[in-house]
């Protein structure tokens, strides 16, 4: 049976469903909107995997008709003074504190699933874009909503996830201009490998969850970091170099040897992480 723990957190539910994370963004009466409680219980979750080899698969999700609207203006006590007026030093603790979400889901070593429906709005967008892989249902749009309100564009790793996802001009064109992109434009450029109808999300991450779990862990968790770092590596020499560390420290493994019989056996593998 599926565990899920509602007394953790005030504003995620969390589901362990054997060795996957179905995590929810559940505010929905606020459009799943960061409020500092969610930005707190977020950044404390994805740094905490870290240390949590048992987890396999993190899925991001979200209750109701929206993914996360973004920052949670209400939230915050007079925003047009506080954005504008406060000090220096108090705005920039306070945006770090939200950045740091980003930089634990890419630090983090178990692959992230987005399920993205309605809404994912500036923070919320870059929720989406910091997983490995999105998947979109039909009513989904996405914009970088900071430069709507008086702010940059650039915001919470906009700028370094959008021109790799899909390209310099279209990441440029979203982030000078704010504008919405919708499911199947996303999906033409690449911004989402999949869309499923309204209330199909779910089923559509069952495929790439499954064939993940038939994969041995450490192989998915070298893997999720050689990812990250070639992205922005110097040279295909250096890239194959990490690629070959990777390969013979998986070719040690017990699990390798499990994989491999169980290949040619014809049979799931049975991993132990050993």
């Amino acid at each position: 049976m599926p565990d899920t723990r509602t007394d953790q957190f005030e504003t995620l539910l969390l589901e362990e469903r054997g060795p996957v994370d179905w995590l929810t963004l559940n505010r929905p009466d606020s459009l799943n909107a960061l409020n500092p409680t969610m930005v707190s219980e977020l950044r404390s979750y994805f740094r905490a995997l870290a240390d949590r080899q048992d987890r396999r698969i993190v899925v991001l999700k979200a209750a109701g008709r929206a993914f996360c609207a973004g920052l949670d203006l209400k939230a915050i006590d007079k925003p047009e003074e506080s954005l504008a007026m406060g000090s220096v030093q108090a705005g920039l603790i306070s945006q770090r504190d939200i950045a740091e979400i980003y930089l634990a889901m890419r630090r983090c070593p178990q692959p992230i699933i987005s399920l993205v429906n309605g809404a994912a709005c500036g923070g919320g967008f870059s929720l989406a874009m910091a997983s490995d892989i999105r998947i979109a249902d039909t009513t989904a749009r996405m914009n970088c909503a900071y430069i709507r309100i008086g702010l940059g564009g650039c915001d919470m790793g906009s700028s370094y996830f959008l021109p790799r996802l899909v390209g310099a001009s279209l990441a440029s064109e979203l982030i000078l201009t704010g504008k919405f992109i919708n499911a199947e434009r996303a999906l033409s450029v690449g911004l989402v490998s999949q869309l499923a109808q309204p209330g199909q999300l779910e089923a559509a991450a069952e495929e790439d969850i499954q064939l993940m779990l038939t994969n041995s862990p450490l192989g998915l968790r070298l893997s999720k970091e050689a990812l990250n770092i070639n992205i922005d590596i110097g040279s295909l020499e250096a890239a194959i170099a990490l690629e070959d560390r990777n390969q013979i420290l998986c070719s040690q493994t017990a699990d390798t040897q499990e994989a491999m019989l169980a290949f040619m056996e014809r049979r799931s593998p049975v991993y132990h992480d050993v």
